[in-house]
């Protein structure tokens, strides 16, 4: 028995990306095989994977072992810094689909810009080679700040989606912006928090909502994102919680408790920086 199914946001590229969906980071072998079947029986229809989980091929076999046919499945992965050049992706979504047992995927992302390499755009240009072979059916980015975006805008390139570090403390409110302004749909990595998540769900904001709407404080941050069309991919192996993170589409936020929800936004939260940081 399933759940309502989470609603979709619209792609540039004319597709559909659920609102929620399930995180798979850093689970591998039969515990993310049973976990990605569970939560697509129950009503997910977005899985989260990449190159550097090591867990693409446990996914795959999840995708495929659940009742729900695959093409009704988004699947999204990432590829790696080894690949960032026009004749490579191709290579790598070729690589990854077999190790998923799959024919194509739902949106391939740049998992990392790795300025180091100077390759950022190449690694877009890429995707674009193996978004037209028929690799990948949505393109994007994943953890692109400004800078990067605009050198692919300057380039004449668009991703339909970055997926960033985003939670109430870390809104990212000036690349929510620069995506708004562009029509690339915001997703979330860490939709609870990293590293303070006890924190954040002990904040008053979060759990006077939870108080008052009889929901977790869970569900409260995750509704605080899906409620501004965010797209959010918390990881849970445990049915019950799976259920519970997707449960969000029966009620919603006031604008006072989303509000105070706003309020707990951090200047000085650390996020994981692409100058610091790639693979």
């Amino acid at each position: 028995m399933t759940t309502n199914l989470a609603p979709t946001v619209p792609l540039l590229g004319g597709g559909r990306m659920p609102l929620l969906g399930l995180g798979t980071w850093p689970m591998t072998g039969a515990e993310c095989t049973e976990a990605v079947a569970t939560a697509i029986d129950a009503g997910y229809r977005l899985v989260d994977t990449a190159e550097n989980y090591e867990n693409e091929a446990a996914v795959g076999a999840g995708v495929l072992q659940a009742s729900v046919p695959r093409e009704e499945v988004f699947v999204t992965t990432k590829f790696n810094q080894k690949w960032h050049g026009r004749d490579l992706v191709t290579q790598a979504l070729e690589a990854a689909l077999e190790r998923m047992g799959l024919d194509y995927v739902d949106l391939c992302l740049v998992h990392w810009p790795n300025p180091g390499h100077g390759r950022y755009v190449e690694a877009f240009e890429g995707l674009l080679a193996a978004q037209q072979a028929g690799l990948t059916r949505s393109v994007g980015t994943s953890n692109y700040t400004a800078e990067f975006l605009e050198a692919l805008f300057d380039a004449g390139y668009v991703p339909e989606v970055n997926q960033i570090e985003l939670d109430p403390t870390r809104p990212r409110r000036d690349l929510q912006a620069i995506h708004r302004e562009k029509g690339i749909v915001t997703e979330a990595w860490s939709p609870l928090g990293r590293y303070h998540r006890d924190d954040l769900m002990a904040a008053p904001a979060v759990a006077d909502a939870a108080r008052e709407l009889d929901r977790t404080p869970a569900q409260i941050v995750l509704r605080w994102e899906v409620q501004q069309d965010i797209v959010a991919v918390p990881k849970s192996a445990d049915p019950a919680r799976q259920v519970e993170n997707l449960s969000l589409f029966d009620f919603e936020l006031s604008a006072e408790q989303m509000a105070a929800i706003d309020a707990l936004a951090d200047p000085n939260a650390d996020i994981v920086s692409p100058l610091e940081f790639g693979h």
